[in-house]
C-alpha cells in the first residue's frame, strides 16, 4: 500500500459513517410553515426593533454627502443615466425611451420648467424610493451613483437651455468663430 492508501479508506470510512447518522438528511423548517423553533410559532422572523442591515449605516452617511462634481462624476453620471434612466426618459430626458415607445406610460421630460427648478433632494428621492409608475432604484443605484446620475441630469438640462449670453465673452467669441464659414 502507498503512504496516501490508507488516508483514502479512512476519509471514505468516516464520509459513509455520516450517511448512517442521518447528517446527510436534517430536519429542517418550511420559513413560510408553523414551527415550534420560536416561542410565536412562526418560522420566519422579522428584524428585532432597532436592527440596522449592514450596509445601511453607511449607505445613510454616504446618502448625505453630496460629492464634488468633476469630469469623472459626470462621466459616472451620463453612465448610470444611460443604464438605468434611458430606458424610460431616452438619453436627452425628454420621457420618449424605448419602453415607453412599446406603451409603457410616458415619464414626465426633465426639461419641464417644474422638474429644472425642482431641487435635487427631489431627485435622490425619487430614484431612491420611485414615483408613480417608476419604482425605487436604492438596491441597484448607490447613493454615490444617484448623486453621480442627478450631477448629469443637471448638465443635460443645462444643455438644452443654454443661453449664449450664458457664456463668457471669450467663449462666445471662440463660438462664433467657430461657426462663421
Amino acid at each position: 500500500m502507498r503512504v496516501h492508501e490508507p488516508l483514502i479508506v479512512a476519509l471514505t470510512l468516516l464520509l459513509a459513517g455520516c450517511t448512517r447518522s442521518g447528517m446527510d438528511s436534517q430536519p429542517k423548517y418550511n420559513e413560510y410553515k408553523q414551527g415550534a423553533l420560536f416561542q410565536d410559532g412562526q418560522v420566519l422572523q422579522s428584524a428585532p426593533p432597532g436592527a440596522v442591515a449592514r450596509e445601511d449605516a453607511a449607505r445613510a452617511r454616504e446618502a448625505g454627502n453630496k460629492p464634488a462634481i468633476t469630469a469623472d462624476l459626470l462621466a459616472r453620471g451620463q453612465d448610470m443615466f444611460n443604464t438605468f434612466c434611458s430606458p424610460c426618459h431616452d438619453r436627452t430626458g425628454t420621457g420618449n425611451g424605448m419602453v415607453v415607445q412599446r406603451g409603457m406610460p410616458q415619464p414626465p421630460s426633465f426639461h419641464e420648467p417644474r422638474l429644472r427648478t425642482a431641487d435635487d433632494a427631489h431627485f435622490y428621492d425619487v430614484i431612491s424610493h420611485g414615483y408613480g409608475a417608476m419604482y425605487s432604484y436604492a438596491a441597484r443605484i448607490p447613493p454615490r451613483d444617484r448623486w453621480a446620475i442627478i450631477a448629469y441630469l443637471r448638465a443635460l438640462q443645462l444643455s438644452q437651455h443654454a443661453q449664449l449670453s450664458d457664456l463668457s465673452a471669450d467663449d462666445r467669441a471662440r463660438l462664433t468663430a467657430e461657426t462663421t464659414p
